[in-house]
């Protein structure tokens, strides 16, 4: 890393700072400009995350995701998970699913409302974005273009890895 100590403390306090701001204002316009339900940051968390595997294992019968998995995959308490879910399948975004067996264990399923939403939530932040990147010079959509590598292996680096 080059930089000094406090030049490199300067930088991670400025992203922090902006950072979480950003993502509220993106969330909050995208919400707006595609007329979407307020839905609390911690389940769009979990309908991401089963987004995620859905994406990884395409089908009509994608899995879900245990409860379990989705606690550690989130870094949440089970019990916080389990609270999510309860109130997203009580919105009809989730379903759960015995799994075959003993009939005790679940899975966690996007419901076709949580992948509609999802889909216009997407393409409502992408028109976002791009009519903001618009109004920016070329040099600046140049350099944040530049930084996404850059953010993305900052993100690898803050996330913990999966317990064992």
């Amino acid at each position: 890393m080059t930089g000094t100590g406090d030049e490199t403390a300067r930088i991670a306090r400025r992203l922090s700072d902006r950072i979480g701001p950003f993502r509220r204002t993106l969330l909050r316009t995208s919400r707006a400009v595609a007329d979407l339900p307020d839905i609390p940051d911690a389940q769009v968390e979990v309908l991401r995350a089963l987004a995620a595997g859905a994406a990884a294992a395409p089908g009509a019968d994608a899995p879900g995701a245990a409860p379990s998995a989705l606690a550690t995959r989130l870094g949440l308490a089970r019990s916080t998970v389990s609270n999510l879910v309860s109130a997203m399948e009580q919105s009809g975004l989730v379903e759960r699913r015995l799994v075959g067996g003993d009939g005790r264990r679940t899975t966690v399923h996007l419901t076709p409302l949580a992948v509609d939403r999802l889909r216009t939530y997407d393409d409502a932040a992408t028109s976002v974005l791009v009519d903001a990147l618009g109004h920016l010079s070329a040099e600046d959509v140049h350099a944040l273009a530049a930084a996404l590598p850059a953010l993305e292996r900052l993100h690898r680096g803050i996330t913990p890895p999966p317990a064992p």
